[in-house]
């Protein structure tokens, strides 16, 4: 069975740079009437979630049900809540090369395996003792799974099994009325709810697996872990499905799944004004994974905090699926609301007016419909091409986006297939799915950038990776321009797009186009201009602005406090060795300049 981190990305129609997942599923509307105080103070009703901070409150409404609100006005980039998630597992692919305590990838030491199961990863002793007593009973567990297993690929459970064995033991370890346990069965389960077909069977298999991974003979053993009845298993696992958030890397790459039941009472919107993210910052490595909430909005005194439990890039109808078959529940914040009653279009589903006037229409429906330039009023008369196109991408992103993985040439060939197509239809970079295709497109470039990047290899080969630095660099540059459009200034999603098109602008080029002669003392470094991307000083320069751009964003989604976490201090890192590699440049320029014989005087 594929890992839940891929299941529930996958479900997201969203690629590896996943930044928020799942939380509390009563929530219903982001626009809340009737509110009232849930209790004085920081805690619940029944003096639980103490550790959130006094500047929050948690409050209830008849159409949300229970959230977080601010009793004081907030600035963007400020971290809202911080504590490390109650339960957390890495997914498959990770475990050999992620600590399994702190989540960090491999030191510069090396990773050291656990001997007995020789399954899970730690940083060093520490790492592995604080780990120990969720991992003593663990250890067993993988052994006997892998005894088990039919085959070596089926010999790990997956990071939702592994991490619902860790929750069934530690609740057994703290007992039923501990804090702990109570702010787990707080969690809102679906188990009443009507669920699609595809959710039981999950939810089915899990409780198998379960039973199966704990060395149970059979579901009635369960109630030495307060579990009396099936019922009572499928309330745990409901509030694990739909509690569990994405545990990602600093970079919004989404390495496991983890559980918090205070972070899990924020409510939902689809135009958020804050985020879920792990920036690991310069404290404690004991505190890792060390899970955040930042302001990416100002917030008001008395303002509910909304984060988005859905990839917000996603057309409405998409998301308004997602969250009913998931969350059981229809959607009514303001970007939902609002669409389609104003003369706006949402970027999301436009296309470009047909007299290129630079004014936008909405994406149609049907061959029948019609639609018109905002701007211009022009009708848009290819609306079967359109329409056509639009279906023809949807089905290659969801079919890339499955081979991603298993095989990247494919899906690779995919995107650069469509893509064009798409284009030519007069989509924007924000529309869906060409939004979705370029991401992906531009994440499958990048992980082929390190077998074409050497200098040292033939003037075709240098050609050939020159080519595809280049692709990757107009396709983040795609990627930017659409993301900039649907999210946010400050959103961490768009702080990491910009960070990944400065790096790859600043890659040193394999073959450098256009560069100029030893001797020439033209003060630029082209003989003619050259199109995007840029080649050589105007190459960098470019690199050092989309830098700095990213890191003013990377400040608010990751939080000033953290300045901007580990992905922040990277980039500023970044921006010093431009400046030094610039100044050298224009230094040289100069000097170039200064050596030229002076014209003789007449």
């Amino acid at each position: 069975m594929a890992s839940f981190t891929a299941l529930s990305t996958s479900r997201h129609r969203k690629e590896t740079k996943s930044y928020v997942k799942s939380h509390e599923s009563d929530a219903a509307v982001s626009h809340v009437s009737s509110i009232s105080p849930f209790k004085q103070g920081v805690h619940d009703e029944n003096g639980l979630f103490n550790y959130i901070p006094k500047s929050l409150e948690i409050r209830s409404s008849d159409e949300a049900g229970r959230g977080i609100w601010t009793k004081a006005t907030l600035n963007i980039g400020t971290t809202l809540l911080s504590c490390k998630p109650k339960l957390a597992a890495l997914s498959n692919t990770y475990l050999d090369s992620h600590c399994s305590a702190c989540f960090r990838p491999t030191p510069p030491t090396a990773l050291q395996r656990c001997t007995q199961c020789t399954t899970v990863w730690y940083c060093d002793a520490d790492c592995q003792n604080r780990d120990w007593s969720f991992h003593k009973l663990e250890c067993i567990a993988l052994k006997r799974w892998a005894a088990a297993a039919p085959s070596a690929e089926a010999s790990i459970p997956n990071d939702a099994i592994r991490c619902l064995g860790r929750l069934l033991w530690k609740r057994k370890k703290a007992g039923a009325s501990s804090d702990w346990a109570r702010e787990i069965n707080a969690m809102q389960s679906h188990r009443s709810s009507t669920l699609q077909p595809s959710t039981t069977e999950f939810h089915t298999h899990l409780a198998h697996s379960i039973v199966q991974y704990l060395g149970l003979l059979s579901p009635t053993d369960l109630a030495e872990f307060d579990i009396a009845s099936a019922a009572d298993l499928v309330d745990v696992i409901s509030r694990f499905t739909t509690n569990s958030f994405t545990l990602t890397s600093p970079s919004l790459t989404p390495l496991g799944v983890c559980v918090s039941p205070a972070v899990a009472l924020i409510n939902h919107s689809c135009d958020p004004n804050a985020v879920v993210v792990f920036p690991r910052s310069s404290g404690s490595v004991a505190q890792e994974p060390l899970m955040q909430v930042i302001a990416i909005k100002p917030i008001a005194a008395d303002e509910e905090i909304l984060t988005s439990y859905i990839d917000t890039t996603l057309p409405k109808s998409q998301r308004q699926q997602f969250l009913l078959e998931t969350y059981s529940f229809t959607c009514k914040c303001n970007l939902c609301e609002n669409e389609g009653k104003s003369d706006s279009v949402d970027p999301r589903i436009a296309i470009w007016c047909p007299k290129a006037c630079g004014g936008t229409s909405p994406l149609p429906v049907t061959d029948t419909d019609i639609v018109r330039c905002s701007k211009c009023k022009a009708v848009v008369t290819s609306t079967d091409a359109v329409i056509d196109a639009a279906r023809v991408g949807q089905e290659a992103l969801d079919k890339a986006t499955a081979l991603q993985f298993r095989d990247p040439e494919k899906s690779k060939q995919l995107t650069n297939n469509l893509i064009p197509i798409l284009l030519s239809t007069s989509l924007t970079p924000s529309t869906h799915p060409l939004l979705g295709l370029s991401r992906l497109q531009q994440s499958l470039l990048i992980s082929s950038l390190p077998s074409l990047s050497s200098l040292t290899g033939s003037q075709e080969e240098r050609k050939a990776a020159q080519d595809l630095l280049d692709d990757a660099i107009r396709s983040a540059s795609r990627s930017v321009s659409g993301l900039t459009a649907v999210l946010n200034e400050g959103h961490p999603v768009r702080g990491i797009a910009l960070t990944q098109l400065g790096k790859l602008l600043a890659v040193d080029e394999p073959s450098p186009k256009e560069v100029q002669q030893p001797g020439d003392a033209h003060p630029h470094f082209f003989t003619k201009a050259a199109p995007f991307p840029p080649s050589g000083p105007p190459r960098l320069k470019l690199a050092y602005t989309t830098l700095m751009r990213a890191r003013e964003e990377l400040l608010i989604g990751f939080g000033k406090s953290n300045d901007g976490g580990e992905v922040g201090k990277d980039v500023r890192e970044a921006l010093v060795a431009i400046e030094k590699e610039l100044g050298v440049w224009k230094q040289g320029v100069q000097n170039v300049i200064q050596d030229q014989p002076k014209p003789e005087k007449r």
